[in-house]
């Protein structure tokens, strides 16, 4: 198979009705811990956050379906999933009478040989042969002081739609984020699946073998989004028999005949204090400032200690390094 295409579930949501939280959590796998809020319209929830990996969901108790459980599961969980676990959790999704509300596909160009602009300038260009309503081009995160641009995203479709497709520099999202796996990245397309189209391809991922799921996909890509030849002033019908464009033709030949991936996220204490950084800093020097803060988030990293497991200890064994601002943090304790 070729490892410069690859294709990845990125993002896994479904609702059940014949289980309870507990049963639910432990198929799943994880720390999940109990939210103080709700989430989606449930009013019980439960959270598994995964540091720099992502976050899981999950939700129940709904006032005219209190049995009824939902489950996010947000790219960096899913994507870690093998393709076994995969084909394990959905069929038993359905045999609790569930189904699959939201599936993501990331489809990596991982060497990009087809860039962003490439894309954008075929549809600008008129050789773009789609049935989403809408097409987006949006540039983000402008640079201060240069202006230059560290990322742009074609959107195939709106929100509200069965299918969106999104397409974008991965490689450049992951370095801008500090990721060190950045280089192993390129283009992504990502075509997020909800309702029938979701479950359509959720059942298809756990009955079909990997060489028919993944035609399957790359069919539903197409059938979305076509790059033709297309002359200037073309009949409708023309559009969709002119011929595809070679990169096209030969970007989705080398999706078909990729791998299935499995993403691993590299933990190490650099990822870990950059999270920390990012993320909690502001809140815990909230609680530092307050009267007693300081001891009792003392006394909460003691209590973590005792939940520790081989994953946290095997950071320990890793060399000591400084962490500071150019590793996108700040050095040193909040309190």
């Amino acid at each position: 198979m070729d490892s410069s295409f690859t294709l990845t579930i990125d993002w896994l949501a479904f609702t059940v009705l014949a289980s309870n939280p507990q049963e639910t959590m432990k198929v799943l796998g994880g720390d999940w811990s109990k939210a103080k809020g709700g989430f989606r319209g449930y009013p019980l929830s439960w959270m598994r956050a995964d540091g720099l990996r992502g976050v899981g969901k999950l939700g129940t108790n709904a006032p005219r379906r209190p049995n009824e459980i939902h489950v996010d599961l947000s790219g960096g969980l899913a994507s870690a999933l093998t393709r076994d676990q995969i084909r394990t959790l959905l069929k038993w999704v359905h045999k609790q009478q569930g189904h699959v509300t939201r599936i993501d596909c990331a489809l990596d160009d991982r060497a990009g040989s087809v860039s962003v602009s490439t894309i954008r300038e075929a549809v600008s260009a008129g050789q773009c042969v789609t049935r989403a309503a809408q097409v987006r081009h949006i540039v983000s995160n402008l640079t201060h002081g240069t202006g230059a641009t560290t990322g742009e995203t074609i959107y195939f479709g709106s929100p509200q739609s069965q299918t969106l497709l999104r397409i974008y520099d991965k490689r450049l999202e992951l370095q801008s984020k500090g990721q060190e796996n950045w280089q192993e990245y390129g283009t992504r397309w990502e075509l997020e699946l909800k309702k029938d189209r979701a479950e359509q391809c959720a059942r298809a991922l756990a009955t079909l073998d990997e060489v028919d799921w993944k035609e399957l996909v790359i069919g539903l890509l197409r059938s979305y989004v076509d790059f033709r030849q297309i002359p200037k002033d073309a009949e409708d019908e023309e559009r969709y028999r002119a011929p595809v464009l070679e990169w096209y033709a030969l970007l989705t030949e080398g999706f078909q005949k990729g791998r299935l991936a499995q993403e691993q996220q590299v933990q190490t204490l650099q990822n870990v204090k950059r999270w920390v950084s990012d993320t909690l800093t502001p809140m815990l020097a909230v609680i530092c400032a307050t009267p007693g803060g300081e001891e009792w988030l003392l006394n909460e990293i003691v209590r973590g200690i005792a939940r520790w497991k081989d994953r946290h200890r095997n950071l320990l064994k890793e060399p000591p390094t400084r962490f500071n601002r150019s590793a996108g943090g700040h050095a040193g304790s909040p309190c």
